[in-house]
């Protein structure tokens, strides 16, 4: 008796080094109860040594497995055709030192980048000149109003990037987050890319 088995590949998949790939890591199957079972214990790769930090399993050598072990399935793809598989090596312990001197580094760019942001639109003008229409009298530091204004800044940068640490004020996405998603997308487009060019030329 012929049973269908439909396998959607996973788009990407987190693994630890060495660690033994099965089908049920790197693809959704839908199958009979009976095969299920066999089918996502059944061994596709070992992650080695000789691996670097980036793999890509295309769905036809899947396929092309399983038909070789059971020859009365039938097996249908849809969804992805490949899937990138990132290798995570043993992570170092941070070091505190270095993870401060980057955090100032940080602090002190994107504070000179907002200073000569406001230098170059001439902010403090502005507000002097604003500071007048509304009271009718000169003042080169209007504190009511840049003490307000700084404080909405950083309120503004909070609620555009919807995090305060590791805490998200909504499940809306950022825009820091979509354009990280849209590189990974990109990257993913790449890898699959470059490595049917390879595959052609062997």
């Amino acid at each position: 008796m012929v049973h269908t088995v439909y396998l959607r590949m996973k788009r990407n998949v987190d693994v630890n080094e060495n660690k033994q790939l099965h089908l049920r890591d790197i693809a959704h199957i839908a199958a009979p109860f009976a095969i299920k079972e066999n089918l996502e214990n059944k061994p596709i790769y070992r992650i080695s040594d000789k691996d670097l930090n980036i793999l890509v399993i295309d769905v036809f050598l899947i396929i092309k497995e399983l038909i070789k072990e059971f020859p009365e399935l039938d097996i249908q793809s849809v969804g992805p055709d490949q899937t990138v598989i990132r290798i995570e090596k043993k992570k170092k312990k941070a070091n505190l030192f270095i993870a401060v001197l980057i955090w100032l580094l940080l602090f002190i760019g994107t504070a000179m980048t907002i200073m000569n942001f406001h230098y170059d639109v001439s902010m403090q003008e502005v507000q002097q000149k604003l500071h007048y229409i509304l009271t009718g009298e000169e003042n080169e530091f209007p504190l009511w109003i840049q003490i307000p204004y700084s404080l909405g800044l950083g309120l503004g940068t909070l609620l555009f990037f919807n995090h305060w640490f590791n805490k998200r004020f909504n499940e809306e996405p950022s825009p820091l987050e979509i354009e990280i998603s849209n590189y990974q997308t990109e990257l993913n487009q790449y890898l699959v890319m470059h490595e049917n060019e390879l595959d052609e030329r062997n």
